[in-house]
Parts: C-alpha cells; sequence; structure tokens
C-alpha cells in the first residue's frame, strides 16, 4: 500500500464563482469511477417524469447509461473554511436530459453512504463501508492495482466491487458539471474540480488493462441494473480529485 497522493496548500485559494452562486465547501477524495450499458428500461425506471437517458456520444464512456463512483473521501470543508464530515460512498448516477429542453446533466438517483445521508439530493442511504486499495510496483516501473469495495445498508441494498489493473500515466484536467436529483429535479450543484484521470478501460478507445472485474448489486433499486447482462464500457481511476460546489444564483 502506498500514498495516492499528499493534500496540499489547494485550499488556501479563496473560491472563485459566477455572480449570484452560493459557494458550499470544497472535498478531496481518491476515486474509481465505473460505467456501465444496463437494461434501458431498468435505468428509464430511475429518472423521474419527462427526463430521459443522454448517453454520451464520444469519450471513454460512449454509450453508458449508467455510472458509479466509488469514493474514499480524504478531506472536506463547508463554506468559512471548517472542517466538515468525510464519508465512504457509492454514487449511482445517469447522464440524463430534460426532454423538450437544453437541460442535461449528470443524475443522481440513489447512493450508499458510510455518512450525509439523504445528503443534498435527497436520496442516499446509509451504509457500512470497507474500502481496501493496495498498489504495487515493479522494479520495472509496472505498477498494479487491486481494490475491494462494500457497502451494505440496512434495507438490503448493497454493491460489490472487486477490481484489478495495470496502473498507466494519469491526466490531469480541470471539469465543470451540473449534478441533478431523482428526487428533486428542479434540484442541481455545480461542481468545479480538478482531476488526475487514469483511464483503465474503455470499449470506445479500445483501451483494457483490467485484469479482473467482479461487480454485484442488490436490493430493489440496485439489482435490476446489476442483473449480470450489464456490460462494463470503461474504468476511471482517479487517485487524487478537489472539488469546490456551488448552488446556482437565483
Amino acid at each position: 500500500m502506498r500514498a495516492l497522493f499528499v493534500v496540499g496548500a489547494m485550499f488556501l485559494a479563496q473560491p472563485v464563482f459566477a455572480q449570484n452562486e452560493k459557494y458550499t465547501g470544497s472535498n478531496v477524495d481518491v476515486r474509481t469511477i465505473l460505467s456501465f450499458k444496463a437494461s434501458d428500461a431498468a435505468v428509464q425506471k430511475m429518472l423521474p417524469e419527462g427526463w430521459e437517458v443522454n448517453s454520451p456520444v464520444a469519450g471513454p464512456s460512449k454509450g453508458a447509461n449508467l455510472g458509479l463512483s466509488l469514493i474514499d473521501q480524504i478531506t472536506a470543508q463547508d463554506a468559512e473554511g471548517k472542517p466538515a464530515t468525510i464519508f465512504r460512498g457509492a454514487v449511482f448516477t445517469i447522464p440524463a436530459k430534460k426532454k423538450g429542453t437544453d437541460t442535461a446533466g449528470t443524475m443522481v438517483f440513489t447512493g450508499l453512504m458510510s455518512a450525509g445521508a439523504p445528503g443534498a439530493y435527497g436520496v442516499y442511504v446509509l451504509a457500512k463501508a470497507k474500502v481496501e486499495r493496495e498498489v504495487e510496483t515493479e522494479s520495472d516501473g509496472k505498477s498494479t492495482a487491486e481494490e475491494k469495495w462494500e457497502f451494505k445498508a440496512e434495507d438490503g441494498s448493497s454493491i460489490e466491487v472487486k477490481i484489478e489493473y495495470e496502473r498507466g500515466p494519469a491526466l490531469r484536467n480541470k471539469v465543470e458539471a451540473k449534478v441533478f436529483s431523482a428526487a428533486k429535479p428542479e434540484f442541481y450543484r455545480i461542481y468545479r474540480f480538478e482531476q488526475a484521470s487514469d483511464v483503465a478501460r474503455s470499449t470506445a478507445n479500445g483501451v483494457d488493462r483490467v485484469g479482473k472485474i467482479a461487480v454485484k448489486g442488490t436490493g430493489e433499486k440496485l439489482a435490476p441494473l446489476f442483473d449480470g447482462a450489464q456490460q462494463l464500457i470503461s474504468v476511471t481511476s482517479i487517485p487524487w480529485y478537489s472539488r469546490q460546489v456551488y448552488l446556482p444564483g437565483s
């Protein structure tokens, strides 16, 4: 096991945001992101009325209709810069669009969280979390990561992911995203984040450094999506992820 990143002075700068936006806090995480092509009918049921799946038409997750973000939070701060509760979580999302409009983004429909449920989106449930990550680097520089993520809630919902992959060079990028809630679709938050991302598998780009992977989901919402017929589209390792969170202006 080795440290994946060091939290430095990135929090010293004051947040920059558009007029009338409300800054609500920041966090730094280690993440692993999986995207799938699951049953269209099962995925559509997770969306509120008036919304439809809006799968990416390009990029490493092209064609995916379901996302799973595995999160191991390292530090978090509130809007005043005071320490906030950190968590480990599994967040389930759908690339979505409001019918007949240009409104589009990522929609969160459920999540299993070690703390903070139901969360800002009103869809998370508390779960017992277990996270293991191990990285082995050989003398020739080849580096292999092995991860185990387990989240189990009292309502019977659970997700288990076991994955092993060869690490590649991570690309540093800055992203801005709108994330909506399936429980209250008019609500969204704005994320502005910087990350280092390593795409270990992409069916669209012909990349595959994943040696082993097993995914199992149970519960009313998750079982129909992880019924064994889902196709894994991409795997992205994010060894560091630094985010600022805003609410839109009136």
